[in-house]
């Protein structure tokens, strides 16, 4: 990977501005989440500071901007460790941590204080959580993130899912991953036949511009459907990026096209050094009633956003927000779950 400006295409090396040298060196003096992209993604990128590729990656000192509303722990997942590495909110599926590195670190990262310290998945990590699927029937579904679980090799990779799989004969696996876009020669072949290999087997896909379908992208996306392995997009709604009806239709249509799922467009989660890409809530509502008038149903993904602290997944519309009141760290939107119980997300980007 990339982790240097001066080892960037040069149109992009020559686009860094005093400013953000400054911000790169910081994130490195002090073990933040690392500037690190592939040489592919970056030759995705336009030199323009604007430019919706460069700024997923390209760390931006806005990032330091004090956020009263950010929490390391977002989605609240250490409340639901059931294993140092597993993670049970949900009653029918789980959360397997299986690496804590990715082909390139996303700027918008909503686990980016975990991964800024993790360390790759051992045995000594993986027994407790094999044991926990065992002795837990309930859980007909294993998500296999990180991270980013293709940053491991295939054999390490095939490690992990048949070890799942001898601990749950015929569970699902979902694997989460980026590498498609970020660095698409890595699911050659092989790869492809090692999800196969242990299907019932699904892919979630992060895709948050049209850009990122690059010709390797979309080829390796379609090995993966042409092979029986269903894939599902999920994208972040991102200011600046993707939050405009048209531009997201568009990349809908072409996920559709390569045989892909649109299945969730994400609010952000409250991450810290993430607020300068937060798309206002009602803000969202209006660009996703718009986006439905633009697309088919087959098109469209759910709009949803993990409550803050732990709350779980809920789908997005109108009726969900109750309300608003001022809090400490600001005016906030009263969010109502299925039980009726109140969380808050902020009513503005800062």
């Amino acid at each position: 990977m990339i982790t240097t400006v001066e080892d960037l295409p040069p149109e992009l090396a020559a686009s860094a501005s005093p400013e953000e040298k400054n911000y790169i060196a910081e994130i490195q003096r002090r073990g933040l989440l690392p500037f690190a992209v592939t040489p592919h993604f970056a030759s995705l990128a336009g030199p323009e500071q604007d430019d919706p590729i460069r700024r997923q990656f390209f760390p931006d000192p806005c990032e330091a901007a004090p956020d009263p509303c950010a929490l390391d722990d977002p989605l609240g997942e250490y409340r639901f460790r059931a294993a140092p590495r597993l993670v049970h909110q949900y009653r029918d599926r789980a959360l397997l941590l299986a690496s804590g590195a990715c082909a390139g670190y996303c700027r918008h990262c909503f686990r980016r204080v975990w991964i800024a310290t993790a360390s790759p998945i051992d045995g000594e990590d993986l027994q407790p959580a094999l044991a926990y699927l065992a002795a837990h029937p309930e859980i007909r579904e294993v998500l296999v993130s990180g991270g980013d679980p293709l940053t491991l090799d295939n054999a390490g990779l095939s490690d992990v899912l048949r070890r799942l799989r001898n601990a749950r004969p015929g569970i699902l696996l979902r694997v989460c991953t980026r590498v498609p876009i970020t660095e698409p020669l890595r699911v050659d072949g092989e790869t492809v036949a090692l999800f196969a290999a242990f299907r019932p087997l699904r892919l979630a896909v992060q895709i948050n511009h049209p850009r990122e379908l690059s010709a390797p992208g979309c080829a390796a996306l379609a090995a993966c459907v042409s092979a029986g392995i269903p894939v599902h997009i999920q994208t972040v709604l991102l200011r600046g990026i993707n939050d405009n009806p048209a531009l997201l239709a568009q990349l809908f249509r072409d996920c559709l096209d390569l045989g892909l799922s649109p299945y969730y467009l994400f609010q952000m989660d409250l991450a810290p050094g993430t607020a300068h890409f937060r798309v206002p809530l009602k803000q969202g509502l209006a660009i996703y009633r718009e986006l439905g008038g633009l697309i088919s149903g087959l098109g469209l993904p759910a709009y949803a956003l993990d409550l803050p602290g732990g709350g779980g997944k809920i789908r997005l519309h109108e009726n969900v927000i109750a309300g608003e009141k001022t809090a400490a760290a600001g005016n906030m939107y009263v969010l109502k779950d299925s039980t009726g119980s109140e969380w808050y997300y902020p009513t503005t980007n800062t």
